[in-house]
């Protein structure tokens, strides 16, 4: 048995050499990873802005009291809808009827002062003419005359004024709309000369919505518009369309109608305005929105698909491959969302290849094979 040790060894010995060697050679490379990209070309798309804004009533009215007194009632419910010339509170009329009295009253006397002082010259007339009467005391009885029908003039004055604050006790809605919650509770004292807040009128069957774009912005876009590369539309046709907090879109399409001239000193922005329709107030006063105003259209506007896009918290980046298909990242300024396209506003020039698929397998500076034949970007955009 001992005579079989020495080959056993041997064959050990040249089995452990053969392994050696093998684990040696060096395993592939792996073969570079396959995408699909897009060849960036310019092309006509919609010039949209993105601001914030506030949702603001059409018409506002603050219903405040007009004559000093007492709340007896309030006629109407909070938060329903009113007609103009609808009762909304009532004040205590006793005072201001006793001051219409009294008006009325001065008036009497004074109408029968001055048909006194007609009667006396019509007496006075006749005797002037036959001398039983001097010059100087038919004109003292004409002057009195004219005094006594001038205060039937203030009087009539004094008792319309009563009239209109004994009016002013019922307190009416200067307009329709829907009203807020009352300022005041029965038996509360109400001012004039303050101008004591009743209640709120909102209407809302129509809405504006107000933002604000920086000077910076509104300087760029300016120029863009005078290069030509912005066409720009008339004030009126100017389309607005917003979005709601929920990220959802509202369904009916706005136009602006107002833009300030002046830049505001303490923000820095000059104030925009459009408006809407809202048939099912389903925008309410002071609720936030994002309007996306389409400012016509930019004729060397560049889009790639959302997928294309890496998004970070401060920046946007892409993949962009060399003249030898090395990917290389490239930060790139965003602009909206145009037909589920990113509009990109800087970092990308026609002729660049931007990698659309198979981004999750490429690192930067990393080859890749072209899988799919190369494309543009894009296909035409729609305006929404």
């Amino acid at each position: 048995m001992s005579r079989f040790r020495p080959l056993g060894c041997a064959a050990g010995a040249a089995l452990a050499l053969v392994l050696a060697s093998c684990s040696s050679e060096a395993p592939p490379a792996p073969p570079p990873p396959e995408v699909n990209i897009v060849t960036i070309r310019t092309q006509a798309v919609p010039n949209v802005i993105e601001l914030p804004g506030r949702v603001q009533a059409f018409r506002t009215s603050e219903v405040r009291a007009r004559v000093n007194g007492i709340v007896e009632r309030r006629l109407f419910s909070e938060g329903s809808y009113v007609r103009a010339g609808t009762p909304l509170f009532r004040i205590d009329p006793r005072e201001l009827t006793a001051t219409a009295n009294a008006a009325r009253a001065q008036l009497a006397r004074a109408q029968a002062t001055a048909a006194n002082a007609r009667q006396v010259v019509g007496r006075y007339q006749p005797l002037l003419a036959d001398q039983a009467i001097g010059k100087q005391e038919y004109d003292a009885a004409v002057a009195a005359q004219r005094t006594a029908e001038a205060d039937v003039q203030q009087a009539q004055a004094n008792l319309e004024s009563a009239r209109l604050n004994l009016g002013y006790a019922s307190v009416t809605a200067p307009i329709s709309g829907r009203a807020r919650r009352a300022e005041v509770t029965e038996g509360a004292l109400v001012s004039a000369s303050q101008g004591t807040l009743l209640t709120t009128i909102e209407q809302i069957d129509r809405v504006y919505v107000n933002f604000g774009q920086s000077s910076s912005d509104l300087l760029a876009t300016r120029r863009d518009m005078e290069a030509g590369k912005v066409s720009a539309p008339q004030l009126e046709r100017v389309e607005v369309q917003l979005i709601l907090e929920d990220g959802t879109a509202y369904p009916v399409i706005g136009h602006l109608d107002f833009f300030d001239l002046s830049i505001d000193e303490a923000t820095g922005t000059a104030a925009l305005r459009a408006e809407f329709p809202n048939p099912t107030s389903a925008l309410l006063p002071g609720q936030f929105v994002r309007a996306r105003i389409f400012a016509g259209n930019r004729a060397d506007g560049v889009l790639i698909p959302q997928r294309a896009v890496k998004l970070a918290a401060d920046n946007a980046s892409v993949m962009v491959l060399d003249a030898k298909n090395v990917a290389t990242p490239r930060p790139v300024k965003l602009g909206t969302m145009v037909a589920g396209q990113w509009a990109i506003l800087d970092g990308l020039k026609p002729g660049d290849r931007v990698i659309v698929d198979g981004l999750q397998k490429v690192q930067p500076g990393q080859p890749v094979r072209v899988a799919a034949p190369q494309g543009t970007a894009s296909t035409p955009a729609a305006k929404r």
